[in-house]
């Protein structure tokens, strides 16, 4: 088993799918960082994660179990299709949005979107549909890489906390835009 599938412990993992359903905030180990995420769902979950985070005018990322979600969710097929090659794996690519999801997109029109490498997280989403996730630490400040350190940062402002244990190699996704 690779390091960041075992990082979600078995006792958390059904609590987590019943916080992400009920539209809670959280910060979880993905399968790059520690990420604060949400149900890309629901319009009033990503906007409280964007306020507890105290980011404006900057997206963050949407991830997903599979393309198929990412069209669910109301990306075109032709533009999935196209960053497809990419996944899974800690490639966020960079698409078009709908005026519809106007409450991730914060009116730029575009997303980063990626399926993660880590089986676990994918398996997680196939539960609770693709996640709203932006780096847990404050916008400019240094990348967390334990819990405890979210946990100083956050307090009691997310409803769940997932302890991962040290993240040491940590390193974001990597961002690119493609075009037709």
């Amino acid at each position: 088993m690779k390091k960041e599938e075992a990082r979600l412990k078995n006792e958390q993992y059904e609590e987590l799918i019943n916080h992400i359903v009920g539209s809670n905030v959280g910060i979880i180990p993905t399968d790059t960082v520690y990420g604060l995420i949400c149900t890309a769902k629901s319009p009033e979950a990503v906007k409280r994660m964007y306020r507890v985070k105290g980011r404006e005018g900057k997206p963050g990322t949407i991830i997903a179990a599979s393309v198929k979600q990412l069209i669910e969710l109301g990306f075109v097929e032709a533009d999935v299709s196209m960053a497809e090659k990419y996944w899974p794996g800690p490639v966020s690519i960079i698409l078009p949005a709908p005026k519809e999801l106007s409450y991730l997109h914060m009116g730029l029109e575009s997303l980063a979107v990626r399926i993660p490498e880590s089986k676990r997280l994918r398996e997680i989403m196939e539960q609770t549909g693709p996640l709203a996730t932006t780096s847990a630490n404050l916008p400019g400040g240094p990348t967390v890489t334990t819990i405890e350190e979210a946990k100083k940062i956050f307090g009691n402002k997310v409803d769940l906390y997932v302890d991962g244990g040290e993240i040491k190699d940590v390193k974001a996704s990597k961002i690119i835009r493609i075009s037709k």
